[in-house]
């Protein structure tokens, strides 16, 4: 096989509490990228979108995924890949981690699998560090494996797949532009104890609320003391786009990522579908342009086809 077809979702990184260890993947939106096996050691890249990333592979997140890929295997091997984005960039859910991981998979696929998950992973974790400066795995890891991941480690990957009730999450995602790079470095250096303790408990709530199917249990642990009281500055209307979703019978939930999007768990359909209009409302009356995705947990990954 020379050519493959990919479907890269989007993700949803930190789940409140679990800054850089916690994520999961989406049914929606997702990437479209085809790839093509070249008899040379080169990468080829197009853009079937409106966006204008760079097609230079060194500057490209899927770009320098595949150089890695190339530099591992040796020999003449090269890629041509096509990237169609549904995934807006800087929108907080995922659009680097998909290009890489999307790269990184069909490039696996159209070299007969030799790469383990953790070196898929570690691999990808290249266009994460394109595109904010530090490699992390909590987009990547639930892009390449779906459901939710648990990163314990990266040196050495460590990642764990957590089983998760069959919830509803609806996502809202602000017209303006939050680069992770920006907002990895408005945060603390330190951070209190009594917070740091805090934040413990609400993570390994939020661990045993997916492993034990208690959805109350994570609502009550969608809750984050360090990081969203500084990065949710960035986002117009958060404050209150929160609490309306809640009282609307949300679980609870907050910025997607580094943001600006803000997502929401429920666990009904009708419910994550009023916790959408919930969100229309407030950006409207605020004036802001927004796009809403209502989907559910994607339980499968990239996927070829």
């Amino acid at each position: 096989m020379k050519k493959v077809t990919v479907h890269a979702p989007g993700t949803v990184a930190n789940l409140v509490c679990g800054f850089d260890i916690l994520g999961l993947a989406l049914n929606d939106p997702y990437d479209i990228m085809e790839l093509t096996l070249l008899d040379e050691p080169k990468v080829i890249i197009h853009n079937r979108d409106e966006y204008g990333l760079p097609t230079e592979p060194e500057l490209n997140v899927a770009g320098v995924v595949l150089l890695a890929v190339m530099e591992k295997i040796g020999g003449n091997t090269g890629f041509e890949v096509t990237i169609e984005k549904h995934i807006k960039p800087g929108s907080g859910i995922g659009s680097s981690a998909a290009s890489a991981a999307g790269a990184v998979v069909a490039a696996n696929h159209l070299l007969g699998n030799i790469f383990s998950t953790d070196e898929l992973v570690q691999l990808a974790m290249n266009g994460e560090k394109l595109a904010s400066g530090v490699k992390h795995a909590d987009n990547i890891a639930p892009c390449i494996l779906g459901g939710v991941s648990l990163i314990r480690s990266i040196h050495p990957i460590d990642i764990i797949s957590i089983p998760s009730p069959n919830l509803h999450v609806t996502v809202v995602h602000p017209q303006i532009e939050v680069r992770t790079s920006d907002a990895r470095q408005i945060l603390r250096q330190q951070i209190l104890l009594k917070d740091a303790i805090r934040q413990w408990g609400n993570i390994a709530g939020l661990v045993a609320g997916f492993l034990k199917n208690d959805t109350q249990l994570i609502g009550r642990s969608l809750e984050d003391v360090i990081i969203e009281p500084i990065r949710s500055i960035l986002i117009p209307g958060f404050d209150e786009v929160k609490k309306n979703c809640k009282e609307a019978g949300a679980l609870g939930g907050g910025i997607s990522g580094s943001g600006p999007s803000i997502f929401m768990l429920s666990t009904e359909e009708e419910t994550a579908r009023q916790v959408a209009t919930v969100m229309t409302d407030v950006y409207q009356r605020i004036g802001i342009d927004h796009h809403i995705h209502v989907t559910t947990i994607n339980m499968k990954g990239v996927q070829i086809f």
